[in-house]
């Protein structure tokens, strides 16, 4: 491997439901017990909402390190979840109508949000996958920032799988975005001309009372608070770790590229960028969206052939161009997450038989 390739690390949030796929509230007792049991790499956290856990990578090099570490670390809570009756669900919203919402995890700083957000908080019932990419400092990562957000709507296709919710076909492929946009800090970021302009908008949010806290930056592509990388918040979890880790290779591919050519950035405003997001989102992998150059819609496979051929250089010196080009070729063919769950529901109307397709159930 090459010393130079960027490292990368994957997180996953998952529901933990029960066996008709209704939300529990056994969130923690799960990743409790996960962590108990475990003898995987990564790391097992707790979620905003009791439904919830959260499963996240080492750093990685390589892409198979990265497989195996997300289906271990899926394994590992999908067992303590069927030992107690429940279980973890890999949708990026609850196929299922809930009754009751579940209730906010009782830790501190969850409980401030839920007070001051309201029913933004405890009816955010949606689960994503977080990409982040190592970049040598922030001010090289606003540069990358502005270079890769024509790429969202693309990024967005290929773990979209939140098609069916609340009981539904939503006639969205991710129906999560649009729920997970209700949060004021959410949505594609505008392009910044410096890093006082970034951290601008960010003291605006905090001085409003927007966000309480930098974690709750919720741009679908951010400056990490946490880790020196860039994080794409963009995606639906996905509904098999291959996909993740799809997801995974083309967003460090995307941020090799930017570094390597000076991170150019085209000029795209929020609006349009807004209404390319609002298409990809309901078109999902197998439809149509905006190609990132000319705006024109395109078979969304060709758009991703088109990142691939601009990543290719990247990609191959991590050893991750043939995985793309196989995951993408698959995905053009078979379809993905939400074109699984709209043809299971299809038959009978049933947001149950996607709660087992989704969770293996035989």
């Amino acid at each position: 491997m090459n010393p130079d390739v960027l490292t990368f690390g994957v997180e996953e949030e998952f529901f933990v439901v029960d066996p008709l796929g209704h939300l529990s509230q056994a969130g923690d007792d799960v990743v409790d017990a996960a962590e108990a049991a475990d003898g995987s790499e990564g790391e097992l956290q707790h979620e905003l909402n009791l439904s919830q856990a959260e499963a996240a990578t080492d750093v990685c090099r390589t892409h198979d390190e990265a497989l195996r570490q997300l289906s271990g670390l899926r394994n590992d809570l999908s067992r303590a979840a069927r030992a107690r009756g429940y279980r973890l669900l890999p949708a990026g919203a609850p196929p299922v109508s809930q009754v009751d919402p579940p209730r906010i995890t009782p830790n501190p700083r969850y409980q401030r949000m839920a007070e001051h957000f309201g029913a933004t908080a405890w009816t955010s019932l949606t689960c994503g996958c977080h990409v982040h990419v190592a970049i040598p400092d922030k001010e090289s990562g606003i540069r990358v920032l502005n270079s890769v957000r024509p790429w969202l709507p693309a990024l967005l296709t290929i773990t979209a799988n939140s098609a069916v919710s609340d009981g539904y076909d939503t006639g969205y492929a991710s129906w999560r975005y649009h729920q997970w946009s209700r949060w004021p800090s959410a949505g594609p970021p505008p392009r910044f001309s410096s890093l006082d302009e970034y951290e601008s908008i960010v003291d605006g949010w905090l001085r409003s009372g927007a966000i309480l806290d930098r974690g709750m930056i919720y741009w679908d592509v951010r400056l990490s608070e946490k880790q020196p990388t860039l994080e794409f918040r963009i995606a639906d979890v996905a509904a098999t770790p291959v996909e993740a880790v799809l997801l995974g290779v083309l967003a460090r591919g995307l941020v090799a590229t930017a570094l390597a050519d000076g991170a150019r950035s085209p000029e795209l405003s929020n609006e349009v960028l807004r209404g390319r997001l609002w298409r990809a989102s309901r078109e999902g992998v197998t439809g149509c969206c905006p190609n990132p150059g000319t705006g024109d819609l395109e078979p969304v496979k060709a758009v991703l052939e088109d990142l691939i051929t601009l990543t290719a250089p990247a990609l191959e010196a991590a050893g991750d161009l043939e995985f793309a080009r196989e995951g993408t070729a698959r995905l053009a063919v078979e379809g993905g997450g939400a074109d699984r769950q709209r043809r299971t529901f299809a038959n009978r109307q049933r947001g149950e038989d996607v709660v087992d397709l989704l969770t293996g159930k035989d």
